[in-house]
């Protein structure tokens, strides 16, 4: 005889996340979801009652993600040479992972996101010699995403950026420093 799957909010969220690096946020659809887990799509509903509350537990894997690649490249880094390697891999995940790096953007942030926060304003308080730099963070994170956007976007041509991002990093955490 068989025994039914058990069924719980994280493998949800796990099948989802796969599915939309598979295909994309317009590949994230019941059906196919509950497909993947063996099981109808009814009972999902059960655990996220709408696409958005799906969509933000998969923008929460992605997040916790990033933060963790980030926190990996931080340890024994300090003041500028951790901020560079943090840059860096928010840079590599939005290569690696489009389509979750895109959910994560388009989803209202939650806990795994504030981390994400958290995590850039105490490596920017060594650099600019505040606690909780708000525009400092606002200043990097914004030349983070522009610079991820247009590239996504290929944006920079065939040539490419030919160093922009490095030159634009280095003046901005330059001018950062108190």
């Amino acid at each position: 005889m068989a025994y039914p799957l058990r069924l719980d909010a994280a493998a949800i969220a796990a099948a989802a996340r796969e599915l939309v690096r598979a295909g994309g946020r317009q590949a994230l659809s019941l059906r196919p979801l509950a497909a993947s887990l063996g099981v109808r799509a009814p009972s999902l509903y059960r655990y996220y009652p709408d696409r958005e509350s799906l969509e933000g537990a998969v923008a929460e894997l992605a997040a916790a993600e990033l933060a963790d690649r980030m926190e990996g490249k931080r340890k024994g880094r300090r003041g500028g040479a951790a901020l560079k390697a943090i840059a860096g891999e928010y840079l590599a995940y939005s290569r690696e992972e489009p389509a979750l790096f895109a959910m994560l953007l388009a989803a209202q942030p939650g806990p795994e996101s504030k981390r994400l926060w958290n995590l850039l304003l105490a490596a920017l308080e060594p650099v600019t010699g505040r606690a909780d730099d708000t525009a400092a963070a606002v200043a990097l994170w914004s030349f983070l995403h522009g610079f991820a956007t247009l590239e996504a976007a290929g944006q920079f041509g065939a040539s490419g950026p030919r160093g922009g991002y490095e030159r634009g990093l280095s003046a901005l955490l330059a001018g950062l420093r108190l």
